[in-house]
């Protein structure tokens, strides 16, 4: 995820499932992929923040992505994985962890085969939305990091559960 990432027509995009729909984020901002293992939970804090793991002795909150578009929690599977992504707030950087149910691939996808986010019907938040990928005859979700992840936004989540 280096010089790769900055192939020339089009950005990579990270291809996971959540349920049976397909997902990306650009690979850019995201530092890692683990396992998903034993997390430990703080109470007080919103239903789709999981928990936190020990990452190389930071402190990281893993966000069960389908909770956060209100949907039910995943139940973990030997598949799930979680997806260490980069949020930025303001001038600093946080990792945040994201549970997804499988990663699936690394995809070029070029900047004329991604439409705009559907003004209805979407089944998650649009702001969450960045745009939809085409690939072949389907559409693949390009999530919005920064939005997904708004760290001010977590923030007060996680205060007004306190």
């Amino acid at each position: 995820m280096d010089a790769a990432s900055t192939a020339p027509g089009g950005q990579q995009y990270l291809t996971f499932m959540l349920g049976s729909e397909v997902y990306a984020l650009g690979i850019l901002g995201i530092k890692e992929i683990i396992e998903y293992g034993e997390l430990t939970t703080v109470p007080c804090l919103p239903a789709f923040i999981r928990g936190v793991i020990n990452l190389r002795g930071a402190v990281v909150p893993v966000i069960d992505l389908a909770a956060r578009f209100g949907r039910q929690a995943s139940a973990p599977t030997r598949r799930t994985c979680v997806v260490i992504v980069e949020a930025r707030a303001d001038d600093t950087t946080h990792d945040i962890g994201i549970m997804v149910d499988a990663v699936n691939a690394v995809l070029e996808i070029p900047p004329a085969q991604i439409e705009p986010p559907p003004a209805f019907g979407a089944t998650i938040r649009a702001d969450f939305i960045a745009g939809m990928g085409k690939l072949r005859e389907r559409f693949v979700i390009l999530l919005d990091s920064d939005r997904l992840l708004a760290v001010d936004e977590l923030a007060q989540l996680a205060g007004a559960g306190a």
